[in-house]
């Protein structure tokens, strides 16, 4: 019931502005090739829907696999630099400049070494370099992170460094881990749609080509249509996510009431 009385206020605003929207347009008269209207963008996505459900799912894939190789790459290299402080000053300078270089700077590079008949992987490793960033940097932030005083018992114990990180440095780390997935979840659609938008092929035919598509031949309420998949999309890989993390928080919550 509470939730429930939560989402009335974002619900009577969003359909607040959609009014408005729709009386503006027709108020106005508008082309609809400029903006079209609400109902426009509703009828295109009545058209349209096999074609963009068809385009989400490749995108979504290609997303997921994105945030897959991010995230085994990024958990890898934080967990193996966090065992020496001198690996970690040395690599984090280029993790650095993979977050900032841009995603369209190196993609004709990326599609170039995979072939245009390899579009797919090319996005799928571009996204995965966007999203790579905030699982590398959660992960590493979540294995410093641990209590300073059970670092030192297990200094008393002469703990090997792997006995170490298994034991106390990875479950400190899963709240950190777990926010950086949240992050990289959002980061990897973007990358993948970014990739996709710069590759132009049309050999993925996700979203991001429907959205072209649409845009060279005036198709304005489709495009919208698009945009509402891409956000649909981005709310269901966060809501995943989400339920990932509460089901881990949980399961580790009832671990430590155990011991």
């Amino acid at each position: 019931m509470r939730r429930a009385a939560d989402l009335l206020p974002p619900l009577g605003l969003i359909l607040l502005l959609l009014a408005g929207w729709e009386a503006a347009c027709r108020l106005l008269h508008v082309p609809p090739y400029f903006l079209p209207p609400p109902s426009a963008i509703v009828l295109a996505l009545a058209e349209a829907w096999p074609r963009l459900l068809a385009s989400a799912l490749v995108t979504f894939r290609m997303a997921v696999a994105a945030l897959a190789v991010a995230g085994l790459a990024g958990g890898a290299l934080a967990m193996t630099v966090s065992l020496h402080r001198s690996a970690e000053r040395a690599v984090r300078p280029l993790a650095v400049i993979l977050q900032v270089t841009p995603v369209v700077a190196v993609a004709p590079l990326v599609l170039i070494w995979f072939g245009l008949d390899h579009a797919e992987r090319a996005v799928v490793a571009l996204a995965a370099a966007v999203a790579f960033f905030p699982l590398f940097s959660g992960v590493l932030t979540g294995l410093k992170s641990a209590d300073p005083d059970l670092e030192r018992l297990f200094d008393l114990y002469a703990a090997t460094p792997l006995r170490r990180l298994w034991r106390l440095r990875l479950p400190s780390a899963l709240p950190f881990a777990l926010e950086g997935l949240r992050v990289a979840a959002g980061q990897a659609v973007i990358g993948a749609v970014v990739a996709e938008f710069v590759s132009g092929s049309g050999a993925t035919q996700g979203l991001a080509w429907r959205l072209l598509e649409a845009g060279n031949r005036l198709r304005t309420a489709e495009m919208l249509a698009g945009l509402l998949c891409l956000a649909g999309l981005g709310l269901l890989l966060n809501a995943a996510v989400a339920g990932v993390e509460r089901a881990l928080l949980r399961r580790r919550g009832r671990a430590l009431a155990r011991d």
